[in-house]
């Protein structure tokens, strides 16, 4: 028996990156998906392509920073589906650049996805997962224990949703709910192409990691979907992932060593 046989499983930010990777995923281990995400093209041709592999999949319209947009999204997964089993609050994106030469704007518009868009998707969807003692998936990121230089928009929101997630695990845990915070490292997506405005570029921002480091989508959701079938509370995705909070925890001095040396040139963000 597959891990998922039976399960129905929503995503936000579902249309590319570890969203699409892990709908691929949990529908190869029987779930059917309703996949949401504002780039209706793309999850149509998502959906079609799981539905062509046997499962149910259908695609919603959806910005998790407009209110009613996930209830909406929710009770066309009932209506369709019958059930909600699982929960991926996934959508996001990074600011980037200096303090200094950030606007309050650019710092509200971060956390109105990243971290008031996943509230959206928890008030949403509570209900149907308590329902199913079903299981809560939060994508974070390792930013969410170490916050480098350039990046202080993004780190905070991680930040801030890893500490949601430890709250609701309590929580949620006598109404048999699991909750799952995901830290990725660097994986392959296209955050790196989206811009301080959330638009996506053509072009990526400068000075990302080498490739060598960069770990398939493909990969990164077989790890995610394992942690979420056992019920984990925390899994960090990548090896350098696990080393980089694995410093933080232990040798805090060391990262900032590493920051003086190599992190004070803040990132750009694309252009183009």
């Amino acid at each position: 028996m597959r891990a998922f046989d039976g399960k129905v499983a929503l995503i936000t930010g579902a249309s590319s990156g570890i969203g699409a990777a892990l709908a691929r995923e949990l529908a190869r281990e029987g779930a059917d998906l309703v996949l949401v995400a504002r780039r209706k093209d793309r999850l149509d041709a998502l959906a079609q392509e799981l539905q062509g592999a046997g499962r149910r999949a259908f695609a919603v319209a959806g910005d998790v920073t407009r209110d009613g947009d996930l209830e909406a999204a929710v009770a066309k997964a009932v209506a369709a589906l019958g059930r909600i089993d699982v929960v991926v609050a996934n959508a996001g994106f990074g600011v980037v650049g200096p303090v200094e030469q950030l606007t309050l704007e650019d710092f509200r518009r971060q956390f109105e996805t990243n971290v008031f868009g996943v509230l959206r998707t928890v008030h949403a969807t509570l209900h149907e997962l308590k329902r199913a003692r079903g299981r809560l998936v939060v994508i974070g990121s390792v930013a969410g224990w170490l916050s480098a230089p350039g990046a202080a928009p993004y780190s905070m929101s991680k930040f801030a949703v890893r500490a949601l997630a430890q709250a609701l695990v309590h929580e949620m845990a006598p109404f048999g709910v699991s909750v799952t915070h995901v830290g990725p490292g660097f994986v392959e997506s296209e955050i790196r192409n989206v811009d301080n405005e959330g638009r996506l570029r053509r072009e990526s921002s400068a000075g990302g990691p080498p490739a060598w480091i960069v770990m398939p989508a493909a990969a990164a959701a077989r790890r995610i979907a394992r942690a979420v079938a056992r019920r984990r509370r925390d899994v960090v995705v990548t090896g350098h992932g696990k080393l980089a909070v694995w410093l933080e925890r232990h040798v805090p001095w060391f990262v900032s060593f590493v920051f003086s040396r190599t992190g004070r040139r803040a990132r750009r963000q694309p252009s183009g």
